[in-house]
């Protein structure tokens, strides 16, 4: 493909053809495309996937990552998300260990230099690709298409689409794929290095291995396995050199046989077509196996287009949803964390101009096709086949023909199908540079792409250092889309902007109707703000539409415990318990039901099936405390304090508490001890202060009684028992220092 190269002979210098300069150029500018997410936090599924998956701790067995989903649900649960990526999940967990715990910036630099290392990586795909395997007698590479296979890997490095793979933590799952997707289609390339010389075949060692790295990529995420696809269509279209056009008009027209075309003789490529099909469907086999239970059960919200009733509108709407897939690869300006709920409208009729998106798509598409097909040009054939072949066959699972999948659009699988479009457009590039006098245009144009590729993608990677940042920039793309507004809802009241949250929660609920998680959550604000009304109203409206919703089951009898609904609370407690029978907050809040009724002993058995569920329930063994010590059970109080205090040592409110009660048992000392101790924990506590005075005075303290009363009033003026108190020490001192005189 010498002449591919010299078409782009005035874009790229030959000073940069060099491959070590070549790979040099490609990882630093892949690194600086992304490196300003390096210290970003956790965001979006970030915090589902890595911090609250058990699976990265080291009191999980390794072994469960092997019947854990990606999440750390079991792979046999009804509700597990079924994504299989235990490898992914073993990096994570290498990354949890050497960080010291939940430390984001090494899990974020893993992610930018397995980018670095992919892109670099693909100077040799594309070269592969683009120049074709061709050797001299001494095994060495001809056409290596060093331009060619340099712009496609820059163009691949600076594109603003992989910024989620890449800024995003859970996005390594991509990665990790890609990496050995890659290193997959390399060993099968590899297989075929001697074959050239006489007497010698294509290794079926490095046709194995290829088969293996395919099954590795797989484990990192199911898009893995298309490898196998890719490796057949190179085997047949480069090393076979079939023209699939030749061969149809041979069989339909001079009525010759599949095997007189040459196919069938050719033993080698049907022996390593059966080995690529055994492999891959092996993997299908052992994933199914693995899966368990079947496919993952997706809502509507998720996926609407797979939920329509009509097979027109699922079709038209699907090819819609590739329609957009290709604009983001041609222009990936408007990017969005989320596709779903509502951001991307059903098209429902042919009179909606949307429908123009995908008949554009597929005349591109069949005018490829027919070039791939049609063309004299043999080397053209090739590139734009495999170009197609990579755009498309790692796609095909998130395509929806062959399963559901749970989103409408989603940037982070166009991350390998990029590959084959930045293979097109370098074809593209050098075929218009070929046909034009305006070759500095040309130029102009490819490096000023390259230029506002990498300025978009470190703006859009600054986007993803923070969720409040990443939740805002979507509100501009997707207005429409409920959950955006949900989550920017749900920043804003994690950082106590309640008034501002509940505007997007309500917005969230306008949009969507269903959305029983803007109602939770609106609820459970109203319910802070004491619009009880309202915030039953939600709720209540929330259990309509998902009857099994626990948590909105356990807000509805908070909201009614408020309301004085003491039956109707109780009732929603146990049907939240119902649907989750390990729910220790559920527990806790019946317990405190059961208190306000008086019912004591329903209460603390409420209290301690909390602290069975969650052993480090701090407000669950507090009440239990409380509770003894005000109905004079002193002795069962303390025994419950000590062993709440062995599973929470350093918990200063349950050390105040047991403190409370040695002090009332007479053992000052001990009593004093826990008192300094949670001060010291607390020092800002002025009813740590308060009872520490009071025990003194009790214990004949005085000095230190009035010395502990001032500093607890200093902390809160208004405290009434506190003010007494003090009143009747300093009577006493008083009393004392006149009886002195």
């Amino acid at each position: 493909m010498a002449e591919l190269d010299t078409d782009l002979d005035h874009i790229l210098p030959s000073s940069v053809l060099a491959p070590f300069w070549a790979k040099l150029v490609v990882g630093f500018v892949s690194l600086v495309c992304f490196a300003r997410s390096y210290d970003g936090d956790f965001v979006f599924d970030d915090s589902e996937a890595i911090v609250n998956n058990k699976d990265l701790q080291a009191e999980t067995p390794l072994g469960d990552l092997w019947h854990h989903d990606f999440w750390g649900s079991r792979l046999s649960s009804n509700t597990s998300h079924k994504s299989y990526r235990p490898l992914t999940v073993l990096t994570f967990r290498i990354n949890y260990y050497l960080s010291g715990g939940f430390h984001p910036m090494g899990f974020h630099v893993v992610n930018i230099l397995l980018h670095g290392g992919i892109s670099v990586l693909m100077v040799d795909v594309f070269s592969v690709l683009l120049g074709g395997l061709q050797y001299t007698s001494r095994g060495r590479r001809v056409h290596l298409a060093p331009r060619a296979s340099l712009l496609a890997a820059l163009l691949f490095a600076v594109h603003p689409v992989h910024t989620e793979c890449v800024a995003g933590v859970v996005g390594r799952a991509d990665l990790l794929c890609a990496l050995f997707f890659l290193l997959s289609f390399l060993g099968y390339c590899k297989a075929f290095k001697e074959s050239n010389k006489e007497g010698t075949h294509p290794s079926t060692f490095w046709v194995l291995l290829s088969i293996l790295l395919g099954a590795v990529a797989m484990l990192c995420k199911e898009q893995g396995i298309t490898v196998l696809g890719v490796n057949a269509i190179f085997d047949i279209l480069v090393i076979g050199k079939f023209n699939v056009l030749e061969i149809a008009q041979k069989m339909l027209h001079k009525g010759k046989s599949l095997e007189n075309a040459g196919v069938l003789r050719n033993g080698g490529l049907l022996f390593r077509m059966a080995l690529l099909t055994s492999g891959g469907a092996g993997m299908l086999y052992m994933r199914w196996k693995i899966m368990g239970t079947g496919p993952p059960a997706f809502t509507e919200v998720d996926n609407p287009a797979s939920f329509a009733d009509s097979v027109w509108v699922r079709a038209i709407n699907y090819n819609y949803y590739y329609s957009l897939n290709a604009w983001l690869l041609l222009c990936p300006w408007w990017l969005c964390f989320d596709w779903s709920m509502g951001c991307i409208p059903l098209i429902k009729s042919v009179s909606d101009c949307r429908v123009i998106a995908p008949a554009a798509l597929w005349l591109c598409l069949i005018g490829l096709i027919c070039q791939a097909l049609c063309s004299e040009d043999g080397h053209k054939r090739r590139i734009l086949t495999l170009g197609l072949g990579f755009l498309v066959i790692p796609f095909l699972p998130a395509s929806n023909l062959f399963f559901r999948v749970g989103f409408v659009v989603a940037e982070r699988v166009l991350y390998l199908p990029s590959a084959g479009y930045c293979m097109l457009l370098t074809f593209g590039l050098a075929a218009l540079s070929k046909h034009t006098k305006r070759k500095k245009l040309i130029a102009a144009i490819v490096l000023g792409t390259l230029f506002v590729n990498t300025l978009r993608c470190v703006i859009r990677s600054g986007q993803w250092r923070s969720e409040e940042q990443l939740f805002r920039s979507a509100l501009s793309v997707c207005p429409l889309n409920a959950k955006v507004h949900y989550n920017v809802g749900k920043n804003l009241a994690d950082k106590g902007n309640q008034t501002a949250a509940i505007r997007y929660y309500r917005e969230a609920v306008r949009l969507n109707p269903k959305y029983v998680h803007a109602m939770n959550n609106l609820g459970n604000i109203l319910k802070e703000r004491n619009e009880l009304q309202e915030a039953e109203e939600l709720l209540s409206m929330a259990v309509q539409i998902q009857p099994d919703f626990a948590a909105a089951w356990m807000n509805l009898g908070i909201v009614q415990n408020s309301l004085k609904r003491f039956e109707a609370a109780e009732q929603s407690y146990r049907t939240a318990i119902k649907h989750r029978r390990k729910y220790p907050d559920c527990y806790y809040n019946l317990g405190r039901l059961y208190a306000d009724l008086n019912r004591h002993v329903d209460a603390l058995n409420a209290w301690r099936n909390a602290t069975v569920l969650k052993p480090e329930h701090s407000l669950a063994w507090n009440n239990m405390i409380i509770l003894l010590d005000n109905t004079g059970n002193l002795a069962q109080a303390e025994a419950v304090g000590r062993e709440a205090l062995e599973l929470i040592p350093n918990d200063h409110s349950l050390m105040f508490s047991l403190a409370n009660v040695l002090g009332k048992s007479q053992k000052y000392k001990e009593s004093e001890a826990l008192f300094l101790k949670a001060i010291r924990a607390n020092p800002n506590a002025a009813s740590y202060h308060g009872n520490l005075a009071v025990l003194y005075h009790r214990w004949g303290h005085l000095e230190l009684a009035k010395k502990h009363y001032e500093i607890s009033l200093q902390l809160d003026p208004a405290a009434s028992g506190t003010k007494e108190n003090y009143g009747l020490l300093r009577r006493k001192l008083e009393q004392m220092q006149k009886r002195d005189v």
